[in-house]
């Protein structure tokens, strides 16, 4: 016999909600004012937060994930060759300078709210390298293979035969922050029969739906493809991501983001069973072994830190052994690093690296963050438990510089606390290399800077984000997802004699 379930009409302060199955949170106060009949809250079974969904956002987000789900019944009559031809109408009506003049008014829009409200607009601003890019990325879904309807496997029995076949994985649910250019990336789940629905950061909603309006929709229509193909939740509330991951139509929820944000996401949709593919908490590692080259080590700083992306060096150990030559080239390039951008560096070093610190890097300066110069220490301890801590810097790079008795403990300290995504070693010693490689839990390994970890960069072709295995290993693909990864396999079987039997 099981409780009777009834539906959630109101909440009271206090109210206790059990997590996880041994433990208690409870309703705030100001959620219950706040909840209404018809309104949804989801339990974050990690962490115990209590993510409110107000009953016309979630009716934003079913709708949105509705049209896609329609528009991925039709997606098998739809041939390759409209789906490229999608893509170029989209490119062609960014390059259409009356078209992209509303795009970028209102990407002024964004960045002027969003500089108001004390926001980093790094990423936000849609200038003409980016709207290039954007370009180019398109152009370059137009001629890629869709795989669909690929043979990947043939068994061939008497009388019958099987075929493996490849095919659309259905409706691909991505939140991303405010980078304008991604939305023009995600739309390359297309290329291998998918549907998408997006929900993009408050602070470039604007710009987003003048994209769907003046490029977007225009080269659905044109290309004869179901217009929701490609639908945007026009909702600037965090509450809409939550509401399109918990929906159980998706067939992958893709989130790129802050790490914590992008946490939360993942950890809804895994409660309602969709895979996720998460592209979040980043920052590389770079580890200097005692055989390594001090030109190679400061080549690889230097030119790992020229702007804050996911790849960046985040945390550089070095071998205490080299630590005296090795400490003062990493400075060098973490210095040089901060006046190719007109700023001053930023250190977090742990006490075992302190006493190699000179003192002009204990003194103030002036660090340009998001929301303006600040003036603090350029250098500050941290703990040997914080070194997977992301820096988010602006202008002024910032790194963690950890000692480390070997490269073994460096291994082990990347494993336990970082987000395990980018490392790098700087060694002369191949087998080291090898023994570097076997060990060290990253899905992106390399011997130089880390900022090659990149699909377009790296794979030629366009990518919808890296993956790092901050939770376990990726299943049946590398990590970077591109467009033409996101497919399943489907089983057909034809049968030449009709007699066939068990």
């Amino acid at each position: 016999m099981t409780d009777r379930i009834e539906n959630l009409t109101e909440l009271s302060p206090g109210m206790p909600v059990i997590v996880g199955g041994d433990r208690v949170t409870h309703v705030t106060k100001a959620l219950a004012d706040a909840f209404r009949s018809g309104d949804q809250v989801i339990v974050a079974q990690d962490s115990g937060a209590l993510l409110h969904i107000p009953s016309e956002v979630r009716l934003i987000a079913d709708n949105a994930v509705r049209a896609a789900a329609e528009a991925f019944q039709q997606m098998g009559r739809i041939s390759d060759e409209q789906i490229s031809s999608f893509y170029e109408a989209f490119a062609t009506r960014l390059e259409d300078e009356t078209a992209f003049a509303a795009i970028a008014r209102a990407n002024s829009t964004d960045v002027e709210g969003a500089r108001a409200r004390g926001r980093s607009t790094t990423r936000l601003v849609l200038d003409d390298r980016m709207r290039a890019d954007m370009i180019d990325g398109l152009r370059g879904w137009a001629k890629a293979d869709s795989g669909r309807g690929e043979v990947t496997e043939r068994v061939i029995h008497d009388g019958w035969t099987v075929e493996m076949i490849r095919s659309g994985l259905g409706v691909i649910g991505f939140v991303f922050e405010g980078r304008p250019n991604v939305f023009a990336d995600a739309t390359g789940v297309l290329r291998s029969g998918n549907t998408v629905v997006f929900r993009i950061g408050s602070d470039a909603l604007g710009t987003a739906v003048a994209i769907m309006e003046k490029a977007l929709r225009p080269a659905l229509t044109e290309s004869g493809l179901p217009r929701g193909a490609a639908s945007l939740l026009a909702s600037p509330s965090r509450a809409a991501g939550w509401a399109m991951f918990n929906d159980q139509r998706l067939a992958l929820a893709v989130a790129r983001g802050s790490g914590q944000a992008v946490s939360q996401l993942g950890g809804v949709a895994r409660q309602a069973g969709t895979p996720v593919s998460l592209h979040g908490t980043g920052g590389a590692w770079i580890v200097a072994a005692e055989s390594a080259v001090a030109d190679h080590f400061r080549q690889a700083v230097y030119n790992s830190l020229d702007r804050k992306v996911c790849n960046t060096l985040n945390t550089c150990c070095i071998v205490a052994s080299r630590a005296e030559d090795l400490v003062p080239v990493f400075l060098g390039a973490l210095d040089a690093a901060g006046t190719r951008r007109n700023a001053r560096s930023k250190l977090h070093a742990t006490e075992r690296a302190m006493p190699l610190i000179p003192e002009g890097w204990l003194e103030p300066v002036e660090i340009v963050r998001g929301k303006g110069p600040i003036v603090e220490p350029r250098t500050e301890v941290i703990s040997p438990e914080e070194l997977g801590v992301e820096w988010e810097w602006e202008e002024s790079p910032e790194v963690t510089l950890q000692i480390v008795e070997n490269v073994g403990e460096a291994i082990t300290q990347f494993n336990t606390q970082s987000p395990r995504f980018a490392a790098s070693l700087i060694s002369s010693e191949p087998e080291q290399h090898e023994m570097f490689y076997d060990t060290i839990d990253s899905p992106f390994v390399g011997n130089g800077f880390t900022r090659w970890v990149d699909g377009q960069y790296a794979l030629d072709r366009p990518e919808l984000g890296l993956s790092n295995w901050q939770y376990g290993r990726l299943f049946g693909r590398g990590g970077v997802l591109s467009g033409d990864s996101a497919f399943t396999i489907r089983i057909k079987a034809t049968q030449t004699d009709p007699d066939v039997k068990r």
